[in-house]
């Protein structure tokens, strides 16, 4: 029976709620003033970056406090930012959202990609505490070796000895993503039949065993993790939620093939794709796809049928994306040839978008996919553009005001356009130099320019007219109704007729 253990975490958490209640706490509060001053002086330190009237991170709040109890007696703190308070120092930190945690070592930041509940936290940061690198030894190699999808494991004579010290950096910077080992072990490397320094990759996929194959004493952290993550994603592989960010942060154009798992061909439709995949590799990432469970996301690579196998290839960088023609049938023939005509650049990008509307009836001009360049390039006029989805809470609480902000400025909706675009209805045409991460976005474009301004302001009415008053290149003063007044003249100086 689990209830002892539930009881205990919850009375925990609420425990940690009374504590905040009376103003005592654990979590370290930072500003502009003491940020580096304690950040700096912490081997490991876990900051959040919260706003005050954030759902989650008032959710997150108390398992926090647990948390940062919990890791005091290990050494380990925890502190926190108010963003509404010290916006310059969370936009410096690249804060788009809240909360946003981040994990600094000795003030070397990396992204927070654990648990929000307090035992997950707790977990998460021992383990950080860890070594990011394992003792290899000639009596655990072999379970070393097997010990994870992918092992890198670095053999020297000495610990000092280049490449250990660029080894052990690279293993610090990405502890969450590989298992790092190191030997000195004389009996291992003869076992794994290597002479030392040397690395090697070790992987349960494609070629099971990859030796470093540049000049090694050399190597630097760049180039270690540069060929680590080249060899971390396979040839042609299944993806899904559990590793579909290991594509994402490759950043390559990936390739899917959207297939019916239960579909008897199944193998006669991988295979020949596997063979175009190799002869990509390293430019274009290829997966496939279980399109009954993955379907929402077929259509949000604008692949509108049911029809299966489907293909289709999606610049990650750019967000573009490269459907292949659902009516016709997804051969392999066919498949190479649309791979080929994107490597060469022949392909056209599809982009999603709802309809024109056939009016704007509001004072929040509704902007579409079709419109964007027409609208927001338009260099007669200010724009601020919210992004946003229906289902987004945030976007919701947000309505209200930014219909208003609207309605503040719509006799000057000449110069200045307040717009709202549903994002995943709509695709941001390849002109436009950002893509959105998260909702609400807030853009402003001024007039006469191409470059676009954050808005990163709490959303109050004030602080957002205060910032298109800032940023704003028109006036915005409404006209008077003689400057509105516009009477033709045409006046001849040499005969006389009426005037039109």
């Amino acid at each position: 029976m689990r209830f002892p253990t539930l009881l205990a975490s919850a009375s925990s958490v609420f425990f940690a709620s009374l504590v905040l209640a009376d103003g005592a706490s654990d979590v370290v509060d930072l500003s502009g003033s003491n940020f580096k001053s304690v950040v700096n002086a912490e081997p490991l330190i876990l900051v959040e970056f919260f706003a005050p009237w954030c759902g989650h991170c008032k959710a997150l709040a108390p398992h926090y406090e647990e948390a940062a109890t919990a890791l005091k007696d290990k050494n380990i703190k925890l502190a926190k930012v108010d963003c509404v308070d010290h916006a310059d120092l969370c936009q410096e930190h690249g804060v788009q959202g809240y909360p946003t945690l981040k994990v600094f070592r000795s003030g070397q930041p990396t992204d927070y990609t654990g648990p929000r509940k307090a035992d997950g936290i707790i977990s998460y940061m021992v383990k950080q505490s860890l070594p990011a690198v394992s003792e290899v030894t000639a009596s655990n190699l072999e379970e070393f070796k097997h010990a994870d999808k992918l092992v890198v494991v670095a053999y020297v004579a000495s610990s000092t000895d280049a490449p250990a010290p660029q080894f052990s950096a690279t293993a610090e910077k990405h502890r969450d993503d590989y298992l790092f080992g190191l030997s000195t072990d004389k009996a291992a490397i003869e076992a794994a039949g290597v002479t030392p320094p040397t690395i090697v990759v070790y992987r349960d996929f494609d070629e099971p065993q990859i030796t470093y194959p540049y000049p090694i004493v050399s190597a630097d952290v760049e180039e270690i993790e540069k060929w680590i993550k080249e060899l971390s994603i396979p040839v042609f592989d299944e993806v899904n939620a559990e590793n579909y960010m290991i594509y994402a942060q490759n950043g390559k154009p990936l390739a899917y093939l959207f297939i019916d798992p239960t579909d008897s061909k199944k193998d006669e439709h991988l295979n020949p794709v596997r063979e175009i995949a190799l002869q990509h590799k390293g430019h274009i990432n290829f997966v496939w796809i279980d399109a009954v469970k993955f379907g929402d996301h077929a259509k949000a690579l604008n692949l509108v049928d049911t029809k299966w196998p489907a293909f289709v290839i999606q610049d990650l960088e750019k967000q573009l994306k490269f459907p292949f023609d659902q009516s016709k049938d997804a051969t392999p023939e066919a498949i190479k040839a649309w791979v080929d005509a994107f490597v060469a650049g022949d392909l056209q990008p599809q982009l999603k978008s709802q309809p024109i509307p056939e009016s704007q009836d509001e004072a929040v001009f509704t902007l579409v996919g079709k419109q964007f360049d027409e609208v927001v390039f338009d260099d007669s006029k200010d724009v601020f553009v919210e992004f946003y989805a229906s289902w987004c809470g945030h976007c919701k609480r947000l309505k209200p005001t930014w219909d208003t902000l609207g309605e503040r400025y719509n006799d000057v909706k000449d110069r200045l356009v307040i717009a709202k675009m549903e994002a995943p209805e709509n695709d941001l045409p390849p002109s436009v130099p950002f893509r959105i991460g998260g909702f609400p976005t807030l853009k402003f474009k001024p007039a006469g320019s191409r470059d676009f301004i954050d808005y990163d302001g709490d959303r109050s009415l004030e602080s957002l007219v205060a910032f298109v008053e800032e940023h704003a290149k028109n006036s915005l003063e409404p006209k008077t109704a003689q400057e509105n007044e516009t009477i033709p003249r045409f006046v001849d100086q040499h005969h006389d007729h009426d005037e039109l």
